[in-house]
């Protein structure tokens, strides 16, 4: 079996593809899954650099899908031949949030998917969506269900609701197709007019240059009409909160997924507290609401969008062009 193994400290040369061994058939309640497809994120990122330090020799990787092979005893929920995706929280099954960090998340505190096979318990995967390739399915773990979670779970998003997504990234991608198939007008940001044109082809109602419109919560707002938007999607942390908040309607959600420009800073108190905003902070989801998703996505359609896939050999690669910040969408790893 090839897999990839992170040397501590961490550090982009310090992925090595080796050979091991196959694992063992399945146990009572747990299931071999041939693993075909991973995905690219930015907690992957930290990790594999170093940024978050995982224990010496981790195989790293949150995401992964293919095909079941085997099922051992008790397993009533899948076939052989079934296609599956992990789950990012191995214990978070249903109900509300149940952890808090990432000790028992594939990829970092546990082992993950950049490899050829995976003995585990049945529970640490979901059915991926009919129709769905491995590559597609492999970016849901993460940041589809972020998404999902941000606008369905928390925000309880409807049709006529208007959105404010920032980047090009995976998460922010799936909140735009997320929005747009559920009947909301979306406002997209980046600082390539060449992206924003993009996201004009995914459906977005409004484009901003954050790079010649510093103020671009203030022009959402008043693209809006003056009311604000009902929900951002907010993923860059200290540096963009403020103008999140100034982008935001009286009584409106921001889902807070992400920290790419710090994790920490001030925060304009009062002009949250003015604006009677929701400022909910979460990280990914349960299995019942991956499940839903999977659901959600069998409705509606939706197909993610990928910008480029590498072999397993080529992992560092991956990163690496994940780093150039050139990508939109999702990158992913086929194997």
């Amino acid at each position: 079996m090839k897999l990839v193994r992170l040397a501590a400290p961490g550090g982009l040369d310090r992925l090595r593809v080796v050979g091991e061994g196959d694992p063992s058939a399945p146990g009572p309640g747990e299931i071999r899954v041939r693993l075909h497809a991973s995905s690219l994120n930015y907690h992957d990122y930290g990790v594999a650099t170093g940024a978050m330090q995982a224990a010496d020799g981790r195989i790293p990787m949150s995401d992964g899908a293919g095909i079941l092979e085997a099922v051992g005893a008790d397993v009533t929920e899948f076939v052989v031949g079934d296609s599956v995706v992990s789950c990012f929280f191995t214990t978070w099954l249903d109900g509300g949030p149940a952890i808090g960090d990432f000790s028992r998340t594939p990829g970092d505190g546990i082992d993950g998917y950049a490899r050829e096979v995976a003995v585990t318990p049945a529970t640490w995967f979901t059915r991926a969506p009919a129709g769905y390739s491995h590559s597609e399915a492999a970016t849901l773990t993460t940041a589809g269900l972020t998404a999902w979670r941000a606008l369905v779970v928390n925000g309880g998003l409807k049709a006529g609701d208007t959105v404010l997504v920032l980047g090009t990234g995976g998460v922010s991608i799936f909140a735009l197709q997320l929005a747009k198939a559920m009947g909301a007008r979306v406002i997209a940001t980046s600082s390539s007019d060449a992206k924003l044109e993009r996201l004009r082809e995914l459906g977005a109602d409004h484009v901003i240059n954050y790079r010649t419109t510093p103020d671009w919560g203030v022009e959402a707002h008043r693209w809006t009409g003056g009311i604000g938007v009902d929900h951002v999607v907010e993923v860059g942390g200290p540096a963009t909160l403020p103008q999140s908040i100034a982008a935001v309607r009286i009584g409106g959600h921001i889902a807070l997924i992400g920290v790419l420009t710090g994790s920490g800073g001030e925060v304009p108190t009062a002009f949250l507290m003015a604006r009677q905003a929701r400022l909910q902070g979460l990280i990914v989801g349960s299995r019942r609401e991956q499940m839903d998703f999977v659901r959600g996505l069998e409705a509606t359609g939706l197909k993610p969008v990928i910008d480029r896939s590498f072999g397993l050999d080529d992992i560092a690669d991956a990163f690496r062009y994940q780093e150039s910040g050139a990508h939109f969408g999702k990158i992913c790893l086929e194997y």
